[in-house]
């Protein structure tokens, strides 16, 4: 007996529809390993329509007044939660992830960051309109940028596409959005559920591979290109849309240290710090991968940790007891093993190291201990449930050690010593400090990072004003 498999479609000028030549890719659930849908492979021809439309819903939609745009926005975050489970539903397919922390803790944050940006779209500023020259009045206006491609990762589809989305359509944008390969079913889910809203055009949804992106970001149509993904894919987009001096927006990879000093709570800092690093199998830019650790403490602190690791579990999505689900695919569950494999003679693995059972792409919760800052573990973003750890000697070493890597996304300090705490934050080369916790966002805050990381932000109103221009009109008074 076969399962007849889900047959996602392009969403396109108000419409579904197959890739015009046919073509498709198997969509694979990473908690089985088994295909359970395909999913358009878009060619020009798709990516040509999906611009087309946008180009041509562009005018009107950016002429609605920004209470027209919150009314709309307001109305897609009550859709999301009158879906939820739909939306739950998909993405647990997607990703693996577990059903209980799909609703908890995603579902909310979007609607919350959705019903931010409405009111974002009413709350445009600049300076005041004034004489600045004699016999001349200057007024500065804030305009959507027009076409925006956007491409969303494989780690949290549903909340990325909301980062992506809500900001553009908020400032007056028209957007054409590409999931992974990988997670397209909860996006092709949200643009039904956009599209029952909005004026046909203004959201288009096209899936495809990396060549489909490629596309994308190539088209002379787009003013902005979004990306969320690796560093290499950032670097691609921006030498692609360099071709045309499009806007770019990139928030690329992350290595966040966490600097834990001698003074620090171990027992609250190793449960925190456990949970920031191993959640949603550390598929994570700003996860807690890299602890760096005073020399004091060392011991106790990496005792503890493994402990931690080994009583987290992971597993199927409808098991409440896990922390977190599979990695998202094959390429993945072996780039993290790599890792591990690949572990120089001096480094210890504490806990984990393994992929766990024969079905899907599970990884035990890992450890390791014993690096030195040229280890190919601690310089690169492996992207799964490993935390590291490296000890420190002073203040200075630690600063040296946490800034001491080519990506520049998130941080935090771990210490009772409010001057420490403020010496570091200000010290640490990164785009978020948290002290005495991590990973905790909210939507009035910005999320991006330096260096690798990329550069633009997402969330907050600096996420908002980075979907628009701005105009400089003067006029004369004589």
């Amino acid at each position: 007996m076969t399962t007849e498999l889900r047959r996602l479609r392009n969403y396109i000028d108000g419409e579904f529809r197959d890739a015009a030549d046919g073509r498709t890719i198997e969509v694979i659930n990473p908690a089985t390993g088994e295909v359970y849908a395909t999913s358009p492979l878009s060619g020009q021809a798709d990516v040509d329509a999906a611009m087309e439309a946008a180009a041509a819903a562009f005018p009107a939609w950016r002429d609605t007044t920004p209470s027209e745009r919150q009314k709309v926005l307001l109305k897609i975050a009550d859709a999301f939660e009158e879906r939820a489970e739909e939306l739950i539903a998909a993405e647990v397919l997607n990703t693996g992830k577990p059903t209980a922390l799909v609703a908890s803790e995603e579902v909310p944050p979007m609607v919350d960051q959705i019903r931010f940006f409405a009111g974002a779209a009413r709350l445009l500023e600049g300076r005041s309109a004034g004489e600045y020259m004699e016999g001349m009045t200057s007024i500065i206006r804030r305009e959507p940028v027009g076409v925006c491609a956007q491409v969303a990762p494989w780690n949290y589809p549903m909340m990325m596409a909301v980062w992506k989305f809500a900001p553009a359509l908020a400032a007056g944008n028209t957007v054409v959005l590409k999931p992974s390969d990988t997670t397209p079913a909860s996006t092709v889910l949200i643009a039904e559920i956009i599209g029952s809203i909005v004026p046909k055009g203004v959201f288009n949804v096209i899936c495809g591979d990396r060549e489909t992106g490629r596309a994308m970001v190539e088209h002379p149509t787009p003013a902005m290109a979004s990306i969320t993904g690796s560093v290499r894919a950032g670097m691609q987009v921006a030498e692609s849309a360099s071709k045309d001096v499009k806007r770019v927006h990139l928030e690329l990879g992350g290595k966040a240290p966490v600097v834990v000093f001698e003074d620090t709570d171990i027992e609250k800092a190793v449960e925190d710090i456990s949970v920031a690093g191993f959640f949603n199998a550390g598929q994570d830019c700003t996860a807690a991968t890299r602890v760096l650790v005073h020399e004091s403490i060392h011991d106790e602190f990496v005792a503890a940790l493994a402990k931690a690791a080994v009583e987290t579990k992971t597993g199927q999505p409808d098991d409440e007891d896990v922390l977190y689900g599979p990695l998202n695919n094959a390429n993945q569950l072996k780039q993290v093993a790599g890792f591990i494999d690949r572990l120089p003679a001096h480094a210890k693995v504490e806990a984990g190291g393994h992929r766990v059972g024969d079905k899907g792409y599970f990884y035990a919760p890992t450890v390791v201990s014993g690096l030195r800052q040229d280890d190919e573990i601690i310089q690169n973003e492996v992207f799964g449930p490993v935390i590291t750890v490296q000890s420190f000697t002073d203040e200075a070493q630690a600063l040296e050690f946490a800034n001491g890597v080519e990506f520049a996304l998130a941080s935090s300090v771990w210490t009772k010593d409010h001057q420490r705490a403020m010496r570091m934050s200000r010290s640490l080369d990164f785009g978020c400090v948290w002290i005495n916790t991590h990973i905790p966002l909210v939507a009035e805050m910005p999320h991006g990072g330096f260096k690798k990381s990329g550069y633009g932000k997402d969330l907050s109103a600096y996420g908002f004003e980075d979907y628009t221009r701005i105009k400089h009109v003067m006029t004369s008074l004589g």
